[in-house]
Formats: structure tokens, sequence, C-alpha cells
């Protein structure tokens, strides 16, 4: 069908016309009618078949034959990324080149003050057609920037990625404050469950066009390297060396790895950039605009190009991680084969991503071709069908199964082959820790830690009761910590005395002085020495005198900080409370003097 056929205002079809839009796309032909009757529409079609224009032409071509409040918003158009709205603004400006006073402003965050000036400006003097993301429209509405009483029309655009993105709460709290008799719009890729919810609330007997649900175009050629994450680099190099590089785009699972991919390609003189949300908006502008003009030939990013992002001329897709959505493997493909163009999709599928990559070979009910790796990548591993990771298995990078049970039984011969006679009591307890994990594949992450400190313990000092470490021989179970440290300390260092008076050292009277037995001492005209003697001998009957309740702190020897401590279990006595006595006050000297000239007396 023609764009003439269809009701449509006529500076819009101008417009067409001068752009070399002539046939409409089957989402269009289905969903303009609809929309020009005034009804609520739900359209599910796959990515790439013109979704835009379905619901932008029909309502350009009645603002513009009028009948609707100026200076007022008419139209909201929900985005889910700001790639998204800036690419809708682009095309509502091609569409409404011919139209007279119809306005359009693109509301979306990470802009400078300048540009939240225009946003604001544009918005309180009533702009016809808002194209906002949800979490910039909410600002701005709760501010009071924004007048929803007069809307219109409510678009969401990419309804699925936006409730992806967790943006339901702010949909709905935005549908609260339209009018009843707002015309509501949705377009999906796909059509879950809770897109269907979503639109049982928002939409009033909506009329639902379905389209090719989530498959992609029969023009992209799929195709898979099955390979270990170490060969997927090489597989890169050696597909860019054999073909064209004008328009590749690269998908990865995280912003970390289109980093690190992104710096080894241009360590190989590949000219491309890289797009993730670690960047600014100017950034990001910038970086679209290069890879759209031909500048850059290959652009790393993550899944936020994978939406609605409109270049016709991507020749190639490679899928550097197996997404594990099927939805997002159907989107990230959709970016090429665009307009009618053949294209083609390379995705490399590693052992941990081969559960996934089946998943989404079953929901496309076909094999997609497995392709031999290059030559001097090596073998890689075998395709087996496989079952469902469990969240437990996601360390498992080493390919067990075992998680960190396995890691445990290894740390546990390692300590049984180091404490040497009980090698046979460690395995034993091996073998149970084995069984145990078998039993309890779920354990929790309390009980494994605690596991792992019983399993260590005797790496480090023992404890007593108190948690403190002491620094004597580990008592045996069952026994009490000893409480006669202060003696033993006393005999260390009677022997330490012993052994330097032995080896026939100079500092024979400090071994002297801590002994406190040499019977000579008394006569030793050094006040210094007799101080430290008797010093010595009330610090060693204080320790001598301690109660049992007391331990001292380990390394403290009973001075400073090893105060003595009470155990937790015994009763703390109060303390004798002691007389304060205020010292005599100094008198005043003037006072003394003319007490003395006067004869006063106290």
């Amino acid at each position: 069908m023609y764009f003439d056929e269809l009701d449509l205002n006529d500076n819009v079809l101008d417009a067409l016309y001068d752009m070399h839009f002539d046939t409409c796309t089957p989402v269009q032909e289905k969903c303009i009618p609809e929309i020009l009757e005034g009804k609520d529409v739900l359209g599910v079609a796959q990515t790439g078949t013109g979704k835009t224009a379905a619901y932008l032409l029909p309502i350009l071509s009645k603002l513009d034959d009028g009948g609707y409040p100026e200076d007022a918003i008419n139209c909201v158009i929900m985005s889910p990324t700001r790639e998204l709205a800036q690419q809708i603004d682009q095309a509502m400006q091609g569409f409404s080149y011919y139209l007279q006073g119809v306005s359009s402003v693109a509301v979306y965050g990470g802009n400078d003050a300048s540009r939240y000036d225009q946003e604001l400006k544009s918005l309180r003097m009533g702009a016809d057609v808002v194209i906002a993301t949800p979490g910039r429209l909410i600002t701005h509405s709760n501010m009071g920037n924004v007048d929803f009483s007069k809307v219109s029309f409510f678009v969401l655009d990419e309804a699925d990625r936006m409730l992806d993105m967790g943006f339901s709460e702010d949909i709905m709290t935005i549908a609260k404050k339209l009018p009843a008799t707002c015309q509501t719009i949705m377009f999906s890729a796909t059509m879950p469950t809770k897109i269907e919810e979503l639109a049982k609330t928002l939409l009033k007997n909506p009329v639902e066009i379905k389209l090719a649900v989530s498959k992609p175009a029969e023009k992209i050629k799929q195709e898979a390297y099955v390979c270990y994450e170490a060969q997927k680099l090489n597989i890169i190099k050696d597909i860019f060396k054999a073909g064209d590089l004008k328009r590749v785009i690269i998908f990865c699972g995280s912003k970390m790895k289109v980093k690190q991919l992104n710096a080894a390609l241009i360590q190989q003189k590949v000219n491309c950039g890289a797009m993730h949300s670690d960047l600014t908006q100017a950034e990001r502008d910038d970086i679209m605009f290069k890879f759209k003009s031909g500048q850059i030939d290959v652009l790393v990013a993550t899944d936020i190009v994978a939406r609605g992002i409109d270049i016709d001329d991507i020749t190639l897709v490679i899928n550097f991680d197996v997404p594990h959505d099927t939805e997002d493997y159907v989107h990230r493909i959709g970016r090429t084969a665009r307009a009618d163009r053949d294209g083609r999709a390379i995705t490399l599928v590693n052992e941990a991503d081969m559960y996934w990559f089946q998943q989404i070979e079953k929901f496309l009910e076909k094999v997609v071709e497995k392709m031999p790796l290059p030559e001097g990548c090596g073998e890689g591993p075998e395709y087996i069908k496989l079952n469902k990771p469990s969240k437990s298995g996601k360390s498992n990078g080493r390919g067990n199964k075992g998680g960190r049970g396995n890691s445990n039984n290894a740390r546990n011969n390692k300590n049984g082959r180091r404490n040497g006679g009980n090698n046979e009591a460690q395995t034993g307890s091996n073998n149970e820790n084995q069984s145990n994990h078998e039993g309890k594949a779920k354990t929790s992450a309390k009980n494994r830690r605690q596991k792992d400190r019983d399993q260590t313990a005797h790496k480090h000092k023992p404890t007593n009761k108190n948690g403190q470490q002491e620094r004597g021989q580990r008592p045996q179970n069952g026994e009490k910590p000893n409480n006669d440290r202060p003696q033993n300390n006393g005999n260390k260092t009677q022997q330490n005395g012993n052994k330097t008076q032995q080896n026939g050292r100079k500092p024979q009277q400090n071994g002297e002085k801590r002994n406190g037995n040499n019977p000579n001492a008394n006569n030793n005209p050094n006040k210094q020495g007799n101080k430290n003697r008797q010093g010595n001998r009330n610090k060693q009957g204080n320790r001598n005198n301690r109660p049992e309740g007391e331990v001292v702190r380990p390394g403290s020897n009973g001075r400073g900080r090893g105060v003595a401590q009470k155990k937790a279990t015994d009763k703390q006595t109060p303390r004798k409370p002691q007389p304060i006595v205020n010292p005599q006050k100094k008198e005043n000297v003037v006072k003394k003097f003319i007490k003395r000239i006067f004869g006063f007396k106290k």
C-alpha cells in the first residue's frame, strides 16, 4: 500500500515524498488507519519494521488538521534510552518539515545547564510533542514544569524494554496524571505477560496488531563459533581480515568487556569506538555521530544500542557474549538487514553460554550454522546439550560443578599433607565434607564461611573463652586456659637472666634486677638500681597476687593496655568509693601581707 492511499495530511505526504518514502510497511499499513480513527492501539512487531513512523505520521497529521489547544502539550512519547529519544526527535523534524505551528522537544538526562534551560522553556511554553525518557520527565513533573491536563496522545515506544529497565512505576505515575480522554498507543517488539498486564491497565478496548512477534528478519544470515573465551579475540581478527569493516557493531555483555575489547582492537589498528553508559551525554552523541557519518568503522557497545537505533547500512553484527534473553538477541541482530538490505550476524559461544544459545535456537525454531574455527586458534569445546546452570555455579570458571565445595576439598587435602601424621583423619574429614556438599548443594553463605574457618583453624593461634589469643601452647579439648601466666612469665624472666650470665654478656646486673635473688644487691650504692629492684619486686608481687578469674591480655606482660581483665562469666565486684580530699589552697601573697600589717587573724 502507498502512503497516498491513507487519509494523511497533505503536508505530511509532501514531507514523505521529499524523503522518498512511497510504500508502507505492514505495521504502518495496519496501525495508521486505527490511530487516525482515535482508537487505542497495541502494536507488536519485530525491530526495524517502521514502528516509529507508524505512530508519528497519524499523530502529526491530526495535530496539523487542528482542533487541539495551542501553547499546551498535546502528545507525550516515552522512550527507554536517550539515543532512541534523539532518533525519534530527528524523525519528527523530518516528518513535520512542512507543518506550521507544530513544535517538539526531546527531554532526557545527562545534558548541561543550557540544554536544561531549553527543555524548561519548551515545557512551560507548551511544546506540541514531548519526547522524553521516564526518569527525566518525572523530574520535571515533580518540579511543576509539566502540565499533563491537555495531553491528547500518550505513546509508549519499546514498552518491553522500559519495563525491563524498571520504569513501570514511572510510567504508571505519568499515566495517572493524564486526562481520561487521552488516546494511548503502545508499541513493543515482544509480548511477555507483563506487557499484557500493562496494556490492560492503560489501554481502553485496544486494537491488537501482531506481526512476526520476536522473529528476526529472514535476510539475516546467522552464524556461530563454538570456542573458548581466550579464542574470541583471534576469531574477530580473522573475521576482520576476510571482510569489509565499514559498518560493524560488536555487542558485549558488560561495560568492562566493551572497554577491554575496544582497547584491544585499537592496538590492532582497527578504527573503532566504545559506547557504554559510563560516557557522558556529549561523549555518547559524539560517538554516535562519528559512527553514523562513517568516521568510525566498528562500534563496540552494550545493549543500550540494541534498541531502536536506526542505521540502514550496517552489514555485520557480532555478539561477543551470548545474551541470556532471547529478546535481546533478536534486538541485537535486528540492527542489520534493515530497509530490505542483507545482513550477517555472528555469535561467539563459549562453554558457559552453550545453554543460553540452545534456548535461542529453540526460540528461533532452527539450528544456527556452526562455523569452523580459523587456523591458528586451536580446537574449541564440543557443542553439547546442557542443563540450565545454577546460580551457585556462576563462579565455576574452571569448569567444575562443585563450586566452593571442590575448593574446600582441595584446601583440606593441602592441610592434611601439611599436618603429616593427621593425614588419615584429614582425608576422612574431606570425604565427609564432600558428602555433605553433595547432600546440600545450596548451602548458605554463613555456613560456608563457618566451614572455611573450621578447616583453617589450625593456621591461627588458639583463643581462650574471651576470644583472646594466647602465646602459650594450644589447650587441648576440654581443658581450661592456663590462668597462671604471670608465674610462668617470671620463670621465663629468670631463665633469661641465667642465660645472660652463662653467655658472659655484659649486662649481668639486668638479670639480677629481674630475678631479685642477688644477696649482694642491697650493698649496691646505686639508687637507681634499688628503685628498679623495688619496682620489679612490686610488679612480681602484683602478678602473683592477682585473683584467679583474671586473665592478662597477651603481649602486655601486665603493663599498659594489658590490664587484668575479668572473665565475662564472673561478676565484677563494685569498687569502693574513695573520699576525695581537696588540697589546701595557697593563700594569696597580697592578702597575707595585709593581714600581717593590720593584725588580722584567721
